[in-house]
């Protein structure tokens, strides 16, 4: 007998129904029965490849096709699945002349698979040379709540075959009916895989060639526009049998159908159309971004070129999202990693055990406009004198592993509605027996030349400057690390030194995020210890993403989504990974008596000898592990010795890098 994804015969609908796998126990409920909005596009993104829609809760119009959150399933009626079982009309299989070995002679090229603006950043090899994670087994875990769609035919994500070729939308509709798919952390799925399976659906859509156009977001977005009205014309039956859109169809179909007082919801994703919305960073160095859970081409993490290998690896994704996430990958990463928080707000408020955030952290009113993040980022470049060239022969940039994730399930965040103090109460608030409690302190940063500070590193808060004080909002983590000791990273500064005239203290705080760090922690010690670089690359994008968009209210605006509006959070995060490096920057001068010439949020760059080792040689995330390390031509560090400027120091790290271009860091 073959395994799943060995040999695909194909037949009609089965008689009997899917069910879910027992990983399915998790009743996915929201804490209402309202549709949740979706995202919004941010002004200050931090992973610009994962953004989303806002939608109307109250009645279901989207501005685009983001995503949506899970909504009550419904158990379709026994009547309904043998109507599709039993009906004539129903996918049909080919003759049975036709063998595994013929579908596969008779699967496109990767040229039809795949989009224009997709093939043009295909990576070389990969088809002589397939990674290690293409030959992990494909669990059964996301079995009962997601479906894949081919040419050939439909599958479980685990590779049972179910029918022969959906070659129309009311095929599609009795498909959808028939499995009866629960949701897990986010509606039940439906992939589409492959340009010949979209093609069968009449979903053809041909925006051009990317050589026509100068700029490819313009292709991307006539794509996206031209997908939205071939789906408008096409999924006439699909409305016509009680189905409802829930925002404007695109490579996302968000369905609902109402059956009595529950509503049923499905997600239908067009894997080869999934670029006409995702990748807005066309403009940058002309590539292609990552793409949630189908992965990155530029990176290599994308899936295969053909269906039936492309839809074996889809499987097996989903399957592992199921297993070691409890949830089925959302619409964009970032949502995965809100269905995460949500899954375990659930539990907890069953259990009635560990801590459950239900309201919003918004930002509270300051003084004076807005001025962008509380926490900024640190970005900073030096000219290297003599010391720092004498000797060195590679460029080393050692960067924090997984630094937001580690930071988030550290740290003890505040919520509640918070109280608001000033004058002696808000320095007095600050002394307390565990230290400072959650909240953003008032503060004045003294000038940084009066400090005995060290010369070759940034000052140690973003906001402060060499010659002049500067009054200013800062989290509980800068206040912290502001009282450290200079050699720790900080300026040795007594609360009374910071002149605290005003403070939001929060009433209540714990770490709200450790269980989902943890679980996200131990998902990605799976993918690292299986060489899984596609899904230990999909978590780096759900958290970073999930984080990033904390920030503004706008991506959170349905009722039971609000709760993931915490920017507070997020700027506690940057603030606590910023100092930590600062706190390693100091370790390896005294250590090594070696200074950094840049950084950039959480990786630092050096000029290193041979031999020299700065990297922590622990395993553990927030640690300093190498990032990048090239052996310096002649050329090159003759360009460090002679900049004049930063901006020279820039444009030679640049170069030395080059290779690397694409890389990113563990944040």
């Amino acid at each position: 007998m073959s395994s799943p994804w060995e040999q695909i015969p194909l037949f009609a609908l089965p008689e009997g129904t899917l069910t879910a796998s027992p990983a399915s126990t998790d009743d996915v409920l929201p804490d209402d029965d309202v549709l949740p909005d979706d995202d919004v596009l941010p002004d200050d993104e931090v992973l610009p490849d994962d953004d989303a829609a806002s939608v109307d809760a109250g009645v279901f119009v989207a501005a685009d096709q983001a995503g949506s959150e899970p909504a009550v399933a419904a158990q379709r009626e026994s009547s309904e699945q043998r109507d599709a079982a039993e009906a004539d009309d129903a996918p049909t299989p080919p003759s049975p002349e036709v063998d595994s070995e013929e579908v596969d002679s008779e699967e496109v090229d990767s040229d039809e698979v795949d989009s224009a603006a997709v093939d043009g950043a295909a990576v070389d090899g990969d088809a002589a040379d397939p990674p290690v994670w293409e030959a992990l087994p494909a669990g059964e875990e996301a079995d009962g709540h997601a479906l894949i769609v081919t040419a050939a035919g439909t599958y479980t994500p685990s590779g049972r075959e179910l029918t022969g070729p959906v070659d129309s939308v009311e095929k599609l509709d009795k498909l959808i009916r028939w499995a009866s798919l629960t949701p897990l952390g986010a509606p039940a799925q439906i992939w589409v895989v492959g340009q010949a399976a979209c093609e069968l659906l009449g979903w053809i859509i041909d925006p051009g060639s990317e050589d026509d156009v100068d700029d490819m977001e313009a292709l991307r977005t006539r794509a996206a526009q031209e997908l939205t009205a071939v789906l408008h014309a096409a999924l006439t039956p699909l409305l016509n049998a009680g189905w409802e859109l829930r925002g404007d169809p695109g490579h996302v179909v968000h369905l609902s159908r109402s059956i009595g007082k529950f509503t049923s919801m499905v997600d239908v994703v067009i894997e080869p159309y999934v670029w006409t919305y995702w990748n807005k960073d066309f403009g940058w160095h002309n590539r292609v971004g990552d793409m949630g859970i189908l992965g990155s081409p530029t990176a290599g993490t994308y899936l295969p070129d053909d269906d039936l290998p492309a839809a074996r690896e889809l499987g097996r994704r989903l399957a592992w999202c199921a297993q070691h996430l409890g949830v089925l990958p959302g619409p964009t990463p970032a949502r995965t990693g809100a269905a995460l928080v949500d899954k375990i707000k659930r539990e907890r408020t069953r259990s009635g055990k560990g801590i459950v955030v239900t309201t919003p952290g918004s930002v509270p009113p300051l003084d004076g406009p807005p001025r962008g993040d509380l926490e900024p980022a640190v970005g900073w470049t030096r000219v290297p004198d003599a010391q720092d060239v004498d000797g060195t022969s590679r460029l080393v940039s050692i960067d924090q592993r997984a630094a937001y994730l580690a930071s988030a399930g550290m740290l003890e965040f505040g919520y509640g509605q918070p109280q608001h103090l000033t004058g002696d109460g808000a320095a007095a608030a600050a002394v307390g027996e565990k230290g400072a409690p959650f909240g953003l302190w008032r503060i004045t940063l003294p000038p940084g030349q009066t400090l005995s500070l060290p010369e070759k590193l940034p000052l140690p808060h973003p906001h402060m400057l060499a010659d002049q004080p500067v009054q200013t909002w800062v989290s509980t983590v800068s206040l912290d690390g502001l009282c450290s000791p200079v050699a720790d990273g900080g300026i040795g500064a007594d609360l009374d030194d910071l002149d605290i005239t005003e403070a939001w203290v929060y009433p209540q705080q714990g770490r709200a995020l450790d269980k989902w760090a943890k679980i996200l922690r131990e998902a990605r010690k799976a993918a690292v210890d299986t060489d899984d670089d596609a899904t230990k690359r999909f978590l780096g994008t759900c958290y970073k993403g999930y984080i990033g968009r904390m920030v503004n209210p706008d991506m959170w605006t349905a009722k039971q989504m609000q709760h993931h509006h915490q920017p507070l959070w997020r700027a506690s995060i940057i603030a606590h990974c910023r100092w930590r490096g600062r706190r390693v920057a100091m370790r390896i001068a005294r250590e090594h008596n070696r200074w950094p010439v840049r950084t950039v949020t959480d990786s630092w760059v050096y000029l290193l000898s041979d031999g020299e080792d700065i990297a922590d040689p622990s395993e553990a995330l927030g640690k300093m592990s190498v990032e990048k390390d090239v052996v310096l031509t002649d050329t090159l560090l003759s360009a460090f010795t002679s900049a004049q400027d930063v901006h020279e120091v820039n444009l030679a790290i640049k170069a030395a890098f080059a290779d690397d271009e694409f890389s990113e860091g563990d944040r």
